[in-house]
């Protein structure tokens, strides 16, 4: 199993940390990828928003900064809206990250689960899954050959347009981020794209999206092999497990309190915190075995082949998320790659 991390770049702006400037909180999180590179990590990823509480709006920017700061870890957006995007511009971006990184780059595509990008870039809610079929189709194409002929409803149409500059070496990996809809396993499924599922709640309820998302990538005649299958959730390692929700809860509840629709500003509960982290909830928090065990628990039910981590929640440090970036790597992923390439999950002992 490939191990990697993902931020979406929040500024601190609650009462657990002063408040930083967005140039120092990108600083940080170059810095971040480059112990993430030096520790044998698998892939970085940086996430689009447009709003005040998040300093990255332009994922490729950001990645193409830390192209030049890191040697070999992949690098992809988690995730590039492409529903408000115009699929040639991202993907003259990513091809032009593509020839920085010498061959690093990947795309993740979503619909977005913020919907500011709608009225900045003066799209309509209405059209949101229409949107994102069209781009996405759009996309795919201009990845797969160089001319062009398209034509669609939300975007001039293209006449054996050339799209340069072209990728390193063939097609830029394309995956695609889904929330937990049957339609979007479906989607991605026939389309042969990796997927990531984005989990948040039972993580049981994702292994029949996990077999809908391969029968059907298998009934649209693709191999087993393109239909790669990711998880990501949130996360937080320490030595300790006390340690680690100790540390971890301040940052965490108010994170969900003022990014979670159902949350309305509340900041989370304590004891809705300890059953998140408890050994079959979402949120990945506590020691190094008790993170193994919940990763190859996660395994055996979808049998997926890559985990990002989420970092840096509501503003955690700088100390305390590199530290926990350094266990990940130290202390759970040789563990949870022997036991997954070995095939015995159960083998969680370092």
């Amino acid at each position: 199993m490939e191990i990697g991390l993902f931020t979406f770049g929040e500024v601190p702006r609650s009462t657990t940390r002063a408040a930083i400037s967005p140039a120092q909180r990108l600083r940080e999180f170059i810095e971040l990828a480059k112990i993430a590179d030096e520790v044998g990590l698998d892939v970085f990823g940086v996430g689009e928003h447009h709003r005040r509480d998040f300093a990255i709006s332009s994922p490729a920017v950001v990645l193409a900064a830390i192209a030049e700061a890191t040697s070999r870890i992949r690098l992809t957006s988690t995730v590039t809206v492409l529903s408000t995007s115009d699929p040639v511009r991202v993907y003259e971006d990513f091809a032009t990250l593509d020839l920085i990184s010498q061959g690093r780059a990947e795309i993740t595509a979503g619909r977005g689960a913020y919907v500011e990008s709608f009225p900045l870039y003066g799209f309509e809610l209405e059209d949101y899954n229409e949107l994102f079929e069209e781009k996405l189709e759009l996309l795919l194409r201009i990845n797969r050959q160089e001319l062009v002929t398209w034509s669609g409803n939300f975007r001039a149409p293209l006449k054996e347009a050339g799209v340069y500059p072209r990728a390193l070496e063939g097609e830029i990996p394309v995956w695609i981020a889904v929330g937990g809809t049957p339609a979007s396993v479906v989607r991605a499924g026939r389309n042969g794209l990796s997927t990531y599922f984005a989990i948040l709640g039972q993580p049981e309820r994702f292994v029949d999206l996990a077999l809908l998302y391969r029968q059907s990538g298998l009934g649209a005649g693709y191999a087993s092999d393109d239909l790669r299958l990711g998880v990501t959730s949130h996360f937080f390692v320490d030595e300790s497990s006390q340690g680690a929700r100790e540390v971890f809860y301040p940052y965490y509840s108010r994170y969900i309190g003022g990014n979670m629709p159902h949350a309305r500003g509340v900041p989370l509960a304590h004891d809705h915190f300890e059953a998140w982290a408890s050994p079959h909830g979402a949120l990945f928090c506590g020691s190094p075995q008790e993170i193994i065990d919940k990763m190859l628990w996660e395994y055996e039910m979808l049998g997926h082949t890559r985990f990002l981590a989420q970092i840096g929640l509501g503003g955690l440090p700088f100390k305390e998320t590199a530290r926990s970036i350094e266990l990940l790597a130290s202390e759970v992923l040789p563990v949870v790659r022997r036991a997954t390439q070995s095939g015995q999950a159960t083998d969680t002992k370092p």
